[in-house]
Parts: structure tokens; sequence; C-alpha cells
């Protein structure tokens, strides 16, 4: 198991640090673990899975969005 810091939750997802601490008040993202008094850091697989979750709702809409088209022409 690996810690990242907010540098590196930046970097893996894209995101700005505003809307990282968003998405986690909004309980959308995984909340990071404490590692002192004013130190927090994320685990690396949560951050990861978080990003293949995206990364599914994406291909799923998609899906959706090529059977919708496939519909709208046979109904033509």
């Amino acid at each position: 198991m690996r810690i990242i810091r907010l540098k590196d939750v930046i970097d893996s997802t894209g995101l700005a640090r505003s809307t990282v601490y968003k998405y986690i008040a909004e309980g959308t993202f995984p909340k990071p673990v404490s590692l002192g008094d004013r130190c927090v850091g994320w685990v690396e697989s949560e951050v990861h899975d978080w990003i293949l979750a995206r990364i599914e709702e994406r291909d799923l809409a998609e899906g959706n969005a090529v059977q919708s088209a496939r519909h709208l022409s046979m109904a033509s």
C-alpha cells in the first residue's frame, strides 16, 4: 500500500486542488488519511480506483449513446 500526497493526486487525476476538496466534501472522491498535525495523503489504490470508475462511466455513457444512435437510425 502506498500513500501519495496532494501533488501526486493532482498529477494523476488532472483535477485542481479546489476540485479535489470539493469532490471530497460531496463524498465522490476518496478521503485523505491524516499523516500528522498538518499533513494528509491519499491511498494510491483508492485514487486509482476512482480514475478507473470515471473511465467506466465514460465507456458506459458512450455505449448508451451508440445504442441510442442505432435505435434512431433503425426507426428512420
